[in-house]
């Protein structure tokens, strides 16, 4: 099922927002909502492909979730394990040619996970029907420093010249290059929580009182074609 490809967003970037309320609203502990969470986001890179966009950017886990509960983060660490070892295992994943990656500060997490992770990347690097990214030990604002250590990095090395540094420059030197056509918040809040700051310039930002486990693909639908009908003047 493929939409009109000529309005059609080529990336949509994601707020995973709510799980905790949605685990509440069902009368569970809050961190057992992430599981709700979890299994949406295979229903959202199939609902993707589907509609012929080819890019999915997911803030999965930031920098400062790693101040949670012990206990929050013991689920939320086993969930991980348990998503990256089903990724592992996907046939899926070659066969319909999606690239995984995963961005942010990887080495916060334990070996294991990191292992994981770019054993993933590593496998699918040569896919391109459609690339899935997980910004993970996220933050925007590190992101963008790390970029510009890169980049200091590559003076003192002598590999670039001061006048090669532009937008283009610090852009090539981010986690992500891409930019999302389409920035979603699902859960009521309004704000963009040190998500993709540079990359989200000029996107379209939709926010949604839906939580996000009770995201549904008419709700997708509904945003894309909103999009289509929006003006982008990208500051012209």
């Amino acid at each position: 099922m493929n939409m009109d490809q000529n309005n059609n967003p080529k990336h949509i970037a994601i707020i995973l927002d709510g799980n905790r309320r949605f685990a509440k609203k069902q009368g569970l502990k809050p961190w057992l909502g992430h599981k709700f969470g979890a299994d949406k986001i295979k229903e959202i890179s199939k609902w993707c492909q589907e509609l012929g966009i080819k890019e999915l950017t997911l803030y999965a886990f930031s920098i400062d979730n790693f101040d949670r509960s012990k206990q929050e983060k013991k689920v939320l660490f086993s969930l991980f394990e348990e998503s990256i070892k089903k990724l592992k295992n996907d046939k899926g994943l070659d066969k319909n040619g999606i690239k995984v990656r995963f961005i942010g500060r990887l080495h916060r997490f334990s070996e294991n996970i990191q292992k994981g992770m770019y054993e993933i990347m590593e496998r699918t690097k040569n896919n391109d029907n459609f690339k899935l990214n997980f910004a993970m030990a996220y933050s925007s604002k590190a992101e963008i420093t790390d970029a510009l250590k890169k980049i200091i990095q590559k003076l003192k090395n002598k590999e670039i010249k001061e006048e090669y540094i532009d937008e283009e420059l610090i852009k090539e030197n981010l986690y992500l290059s891409s930019s999302p056509d389409i920035l979603i918040r699902p859960g009521g809040e309004k704000r963009i929580s040190d998500f993709l700051l540079w990359q989200i310039s000029y996107s379209e930002l939709f926010f949604i009182d839906k939580l996000w486990p009770e995201f549904t693909k008419q709700d997708l639908i509904h945003i894309i074609k909103e999009f289509s009908q929006r003006e982008r003047r990208f500051g012209r």
